[in-house]
This record gives C-alpha cells, sequence and structure tokens, in this order.
C-alpha cells in the first residue's frame, strides 16, 4: 500500500487544481520558503479527517480555503483528493484504489466521500485505523512535533509503542465501548426508576386489563382468520420454492459439468505449455546448428572455388615452366648468394641487440637519477612551504594575542562599570523594600475578618435556598408523577368507554340514526358511591344507548340486524311514568330511582327500570329486606341484586359503563386539582430559583471582594519577595562582576606576556628565514 496522487483544489495556496503523483519508495518535497511545502503535509493530515485549526497552522477550519490575493479573488470552497493504492489489500475494503476526499465550504459546512460516494468522518476513520494510519498517528509528524516524540516522557512512549503495535485503536474502541456501557447503565437505571413507578399504578391498570381480556376472544378469531389465509399463501409459496430449487439443481448440474470440462481444458493447456517449454531449447539448439552448418557450407563452397581457381592457375604455370625451363648451376649460385646474406644478417642482429640492451641499461640508470633529484626538489619545496606556513601562524598568534590583550582590557572596564551599577540598584532596591514593608506593618487586617464572616453568612444562606428548593423540586416532581398517573389512568378508563360491540357500532352510526340520544351513561347523573349498585340494578340497561322514541329504536334494531354488529341494549324516551314506592324502607335502605338523574324524558324509563329496587348495604340486609316484601329486590353496595325469584352477582364481574364513566370523571377531578396543584408548585419553584439566582450573585459578589482583597494582598507580598529577592540578586552580582573583574586583571596580566613572547618568537622566525637557504631556482627544478 502506498499513496499514489494528491489532489489539492482551493486548499491553502493551492487557488487552482493542483495534483502531486507519487511512487513507491521515498519522494521529497523541496522548494523556496513560502512555497507551499507545509501545505501538502496540512492537506494530507486534513484529508485524513483532522477536526483541530491550531493543528493546521490556523485559528479556525475556514482557514484552509484559499483567502485570496491582489489579483485573485478568494474561493468559496477547499477540496482535497487522496488516492491510495490498495493493490495488497491492506485497507479493509474491495477496492484497489482508495480515494478519500473531503470538500469545506465557507459557511463551515463539510462533506467527505469515499469512491465517489458520500460517507461519514466515522467511516474513513474507522478504514484508516485498521491499517495504522489516519489522523491520530504518527505516521505524520509536523512541525514543532518532532521534539516532542524525541523527549517524551514513559507515558508518551508507551502510547507510541501501543500505536505501532495497533493496540492504540482497540483502547479508542475500548473507551467508546466503556461509554455506551456508562450510558447504558444511566438508562438501566432510569427504566428502573419506571418500572418501579410502573408497578405501583398496576392496581389501577388491572381493569383496563380485564377489559383487554374481553377483548381477546375477538382478536382471537381475527388472528385465526388471518392464519388460515397465512397457511393458504405458505403452501403457494413452498410450491414456488420447490420449483424454485428443482431449477437451481439443474443449474448447478450444469455448472459443475462446465467447470470440470473447464479444468480438463486447462489441465491440458498446462500440459501443452509445459511441452512448448521443454521443446524451446532443443529447437534453438537445431536452428543454432543449422546457422553454424551454413556457414560451413558457405566457407566449404568458398574454399572449393578457391582451389579450384589455383588448381587452374597451378595448371597453366606448370605448362609455362615446362615450355621454358630453368638451369639448375644458377639456382644454386642463388641458393649460395642468400645463404650469404642470412649469415650477414645475423651478424648484424646480434651487434645491434647488444647496443640495445646497453642502451635500456642507461635508460634505466637516468630514470634512478631523474626520480631521485625530483624527490630532493620535492623535499626542499615542502620545507619552504612548512616555513612560510609557520611564519603565518606565528603571525596570526601574534595578532591574536593582541586581540585578546585589548578585548581583555575593554572586558576589565566593562565589568567595573557593571560591578557599580549593580551596587547601585541594590542599594535603591534595598531601600524601597524598606518602605513598602513598613506600609505594610502599618495596614490593619480587621476588614478581611467582616469581609470573611459575611462570606460564611452568604454560604449558609445559598445552602439553606438550596435545600429549600431541592424539596420544592421534590414536590413539584412527585405531583407530575401522580398527574402523569392519573392522566394515565384517564386515558385507559376512557379507552374502556369506547364500545366494541353492538353500542360502538350505533354510537359511530349516530349521523344516519333519528333520535339517537347518546350513551345512557354519558346522560345519567349518579349520586357519589352508589355507582355499583346503581349499575347492578340498571343490568344491561347501564351500558344503553338512550333514543328518543320506540320507533328510534326499531330503527336501531334493524340498522344492527343489517350490518351484522351484533347487539345493543336501548334505553326508550318518553316511557310512562310509574310509581316507584311500595311502603317505607328499613334504616339504611334507599331506592335506587333516589341515586340517579337525569334528562326529563329518561325519568320515566329510568323510575320503570328501578321500580321496586332498593339499595341496602350487605347481603344480610338484602335478604331481609326480600324476606319480608318478596315484591321487592335489593342489590348491596358491591353490586350484588336479590329477589324472590331471581339473583345475580358474585365477584370478578367487568365494569359497567356507568362505573367507568364514574371513574373517569372522578379522574378528571383529580386531574384538574393536580394541575392547581403542580402550577403552585412552579410558582414556589421559581420564587426560590430566582431567590437562590439573587443568593449565588451575593455569594459570588463576596467571593470576588475576598479573591481581590487576597490578590492586593499576593501583590503585595509578591512586590516584597521580587525587590528581596532584586535586592539580594543585584548584591549578588555585584560580588561576581568584583570577582570576574579581578579574574580579568589576572587574564589581562597573563595575555600581554603571551603577546610579547609571540612577538619575539616572530622576530626570531623572520631572522632565520631571511638568513635561510633560498628557493631553488627554475634551472634546478627543471633539472
Amino acid at each position: 500500500m502506498h499513496l499514489k496522487s494528491l489532489t489539492l483544489r482551493g486548499f491553502k495556496s493551492f487557488a487552482s487544481s493542483t495534483t502531486l503523483r507519487f511512487e513507491p519508495g521515498i519522494t521529497c518535497v523541496v522548494g523556496p520558503n513560502g512555497s507551499g511545502k507545509s501545505n501538502v503535509v496540512d492537506a494530507l493530515s486534513w484529508v485524513m479527517g483532522e477536526q483541530g485549526a491550531k493543528s493546521l497552522r490556523g485559528g479556525k477550519m475556514e482557514d484552509v480555503i484559499f483567502a485570496g490575493t491582489s489579483g485573485r479573488p478568494p474561493l468559496g470552497r477547499a477540496e482535497v483528493s487522496l488516492t491510495i493504492d490498495n493493490g495488497d489489500g491492506a485497507l479493509p475494503i474491495d477496492y484497489a484504489e482508495v480515494t478519500i476526499t473531503r470538500t469545506m465550504f465557507r459557511n463551515g459546512g463539510s462533506e467527505y466521500a469515499l469512491n465517489g460516494e458520500t460517507c461519514r468522518l466515522l467511516d474513513i476513520q474507522e478504514l484508516l485505523s485498521d491499517s495504522g494510519i489516519g489522523r491520530e498517528m504518527h505516521v505524520i509528524v509536523g512541525q514543532g512535533r518532532l521534539d516532542s516524540v524525541l523527549h517524551a516522557d514513559p507515558m508518551g512512549r508507551r502510547a507510541f509503542i501501543e500505536e505501532a503495535a495497533g493496540v492504540l485503536k482497540h483502547r479508542k474502541r475500548k473507551e467508546k465501548a466503556l461509554r455506551k456501557l456508562d450510558a447504558m447503565q444511566a438508562n438501566l437505571n432510569r427504566v428502573q426508576d419506571l418500572v418501579g413507578e410502573l408497578r405501583r399504578q398496576l392496581g389501577p391498570l388491572g381493569r383496563q386489563a380485564r377489559i383487554a381480556r374481553r377483548a381477546a376472544g375477538i382478536q382471537a378469531d381475527l388472528r385465526d382468520a388471518r392464519l388460515r389465509l397465512l397457511a393458504d399463501d405458505l403452501l403457494t409459496l413452498r410450491r414456488a420454492v420447490e420449483a424454485e430449487v428443482a431449477d437451481e439443481l439443474a443449474l448447478r448440474l450444469r455448472r459443475t459439468t462446465v467447470e470440470q470440462e473447464l479444468a480438463r481444458a486447462v489441465q491440458r493447456e498446462s500440459v501443452l505449455e509445459a511441452q512448448v517449454q521443454r521443446l524451446g531449447p532443443s529447437l534453438e539448439s537445431a536452428r543454432q546448428t543449422w546457422y553454424r552448418l551454413s556457414a560451413l557450407a558457405e566457407r566449404t563452397r568458398g574454399t572449393i572455388g578457391l582451389a579450384e581457381a589455383r588448381a587452374r592457375h597451378a595448371a597453366a604455370g606448370g605448362g609455362a615452366e615446362e615450355r621454358r625451363g630453368r638451369d639448375p648451376e644458377e639456382l644454386e649460385r642463388e641458393a649460395a648468394r642468400v645463404r650469404e646474406e642470412e649469415a650477414a644478417l645475423t651478424e648484424a642482429l646480434e651487434e645491434a641487440q647488444y647496443a640495445l640492451a646497453e642502451a635500456v641499461e642507461r635508460k634505466h640508470e637516468l630514470e634512478r637519477d631523474l626520480a631521485a633529484e625530483d624527490r630532493r626538489l620535492r623535499d626542499a619545496a615542502r620545507a619552504i612551504a612548512d616555513r612560510r606556513e609557520g611564519l603565518a601562524r606565528l603571525q596570526g598568534q601574534a595578532a591574536a594575542a593582541r586581540s585578546r590583550a585589548a578585548a581583555a582590557e575593554a572586558e576589565t572596564g566593562r565589568l567595573a562599570e557593571a560591578r557599580d551599577e549593580a551596587l547601585l540598584r541594590a542599594r535603591a532596591a534595598q531601600d524601597e523594600y524598606e518602605q513598602l514593608d513598613a506600609q505594610v506593618d502599618g495596614g490593619s487586617g480587621g476588614g478581611a475578618e467582616e469581609a470573611e464572616a459575611e462570606l460564611r453568612a452568604a454560604r449558609e444562606r445559598l445552602a439553606e435556598l438550596e435545600r429549600d428548593l431541592a424539596a420544592a423540586r421534590e414536590a413539584a416532581g412527585a405531583a407530575e408523577r401522580e398527574r402523569a398517573g392519573l392522566t394515565a389512568r384517564h386515558e385507559a378508563l376512557s379507552l374502556g368507554l369506547r364500545r366494541k360491540d353492538g353500542t360502538g357500532a350505533l354510537l359511530d352510526a349516530g349521523e344516519r340514526l333519528t333520535g339517537l340520544l347518546g350513551p345512557a351513561a354519558a346522560l345519567l347523573r349518579i349520586e357519589a358511591g352508589c355507582e355499583v349498585p346503581v349499575a347492578a340494578a340498571l343490568g344491561a340497561a347501564a351500558d344503553a344507548v338512550a333514543v328518543a322514541s320506540p320507533a328510534a329504536a326499531a330503527e336501531a334494531l334493524r340498522l344492527l340486524r343489517a350490518e351484522d354488529a351484533g347487539r345493543a341494549a336501548l334505553l326508550v324516551a318518553g316511557a310512562p311514568d310509574v310509581p316507584y314506592a311500595i311502603g317505607a324502607l328499613p334504616e339504611g335502605a334507599r331506592w335506587a330511582a333516589e341515586l340517579v338523574d337525569g334528562p326529563v324524558e329518561l325519568t320515566a324509563a329510568l323510575r320503570g327500570l328501578l321500580a321496586g329496587v332498593a339499595v341496602v348495604g350487605t347481603l344480610d340486609e338484602a335478604l331481609a329486606l326480600v324476606a319480608g316484601h318478596p315484591g321487592l329486590a335489593a342489590v348491596t353496595a358491591d353490586g350484588d341484586r336479590l329477589g324472590a325469584g331471581f339473583a345475580h352477582g358474585g365477584s370478578g364481574g367487568a365494569p359497567s359503563l356507568l362505573e367507568t364513566r364514574a371513574a373517569v370523571d372522578e379522574a378528571a377531578r383529580a386531574i384538574d386539582e393536580l394541575a392547581v396543584r403542580c402550577a403552585e408548585s412552579a410558582e414556589r419553584l421559581a420564587e426560590l430559583t430566582a431567590l437562590r439566582r439573587a443568593s449565588a450573585a451575593e455569594l459570588e459578589r463576596l467571593a470576588e471582594q475576598r479573591r481581590q482583597a487576597e490578590r492586593a494582598r499576593a501583590e503585595v507580598a509578591g512586590a516584597l519577595g521580587r525587590l528581596g529577592g532584586q535586592a539580594r540578586a543585584a548584591a549578588g552580582e555585584a560580588e561576581r562582576l568584583s570577582a570576574a573583574a579581578a579574574r580579568a586583571e589576572q587574564g589581562l596580566a597573563e595575555l600581554l606576556a603571551a603577546a610579547e613572547e609571540s612577538a619575539e618568537r616572530l622576530a626570531v622566525a623572520q631572522e632565520s628565514a631571511e638568513a635561510g637557504e633560498d628557493e631553488p631556482d627554475q634551472a634546478e627544478q627543471q633539472r
């Protein structure tokens, strides 16, 4: 993995689009100061997710956008794209090249993209952290950070080692997981609080659960119907899936066959390639042999032609010789002459070889003499150069000794002046210290004690207000929780008023029916506490719907039958009035009709329903009443009804609409009362908050006064310490300067002696140089 390219557009000094391409290895960016080399490193850090403006050498993040010049307006955004070669798969992404792009707009908006697709900063950080690079990694060491890395403490070195080992990302993930666990624990505590609160509200919700159980039967029928439909759909889908699976198996078999054929073809190809590689050298050898044989054939043909030509020439020459002939004596004379010439040449050759040997020996002797003379000349030139260098060195030493002596003399004078100035500063600082110390001793500390007492009183007042405010908040919270519980109860009971049977169907169709007055429970007013016995006395009429006439009742019944909406009870207005009192009732018993009040048109119907029904306290009282008056019916406070020929009651019955309506009204009244209490608590809370704010402001004012007094005392103490330190420093400086002046005078004397000695040595050396041997002349050097 390596960087391939970096494209900058509108980033800092790169106004135009600029692309830098990198190759594997080391890439150096060189240029004069201010050319933008550091901006390239900043761009790398910025595109990998850097969020700190100071790390980018700026005051705010918008400073990375090109700000414009005298000849070019500023740009509205900055964009940097970094392309990474991921051929080795170091980054956990299925791309051979990964391009990370970051865009910053002038209005502060920022966008990130990964291979052209918009992504989050977190996605880029997680992608880069697994590969060891990123904005928090030390792969980029900016200006001023190298020293911090080299001089890091053990904890800092541990952080670097963990980062190099890949532990840092896991530590970050651990910290993130711990933060999530803390947040989860806080949410769990809150859930536990809510569970505790809900457990206290389970009692009122029990009735709602009983209502829900009544609806469970209908929901079960609905689920059964839906399940039958889903079962039919499931069978259809299974058949379709089986057909698809069969097709898939056929395709897999076909694929297996094709892959086997492909494998055989690849194997055959490998065999043929191996044969080609094995026969390649033999082919090349045969080709070279053919080339050599061809060359030999050409040479053979040339040799044969040359031989034939020579043979023809020899045949022609032999015939001429035979025709001309030569004298043998002449040939012998010629041979003797040639032998004499050979002997003379041999003798001359020996003489010449002897002369050559002597010349070579003479040459070697001359060369040895020349080398010795050259060495002598070099030694003489080196000695002259050494003498000149020694003279120059002695001259420099003498000049340096004179310069040091002059500098030491000037330093001695400067030290004496500085010593006098230090003594003057020491005396002035000591005088000022004594004056300020006398002023501090003459001051009084009574004001500090009074301010401390006022501060303690303000703290006590604030603590008391804090306690009152906490109590008020607790009361307001309790009232709010109680109101929330009553609101939930009111909503649950209101849901219980929504009927899902024939009564609900009639109420929903109220616009289509004439003479529909509404639910009887909403029209009747029952004495408080008597809802249960009155509901038991009314029976099914307690959940009835009030209509204006028998005709309206008939219309409602026809509607229920036509829509198959179930059954409903109807309370018909305008019924003939009937007496309800039959003699006097025993003590504690009341007529049920006296406990109910409602519209005038429903009064007669109610009296007819409640005629001969009395309300008593217990079942024993009801039994006694019915025994004494067999024509009456008695209902108890628990809702049990007892008559001479009929009885109804028990436990676990569902509440009637009358009971539910009474509970809804009671919850509404309680909610209104709690709303008043909550408003009063809010006013008290606001009042206490204002008082606490004022008390806190007063405490802050007193604390600020105390801090100012402490700062003033600290300033005086600091001034005393500073003046004392100045006096001691000035005195110490004067002592050091005196000692330095003495050392400077001693050094001056030593330097003057060294300067005189250097001057004498220089004079001696110059005389010796003038009396010494002259340099060899040019003729001697050439000799």
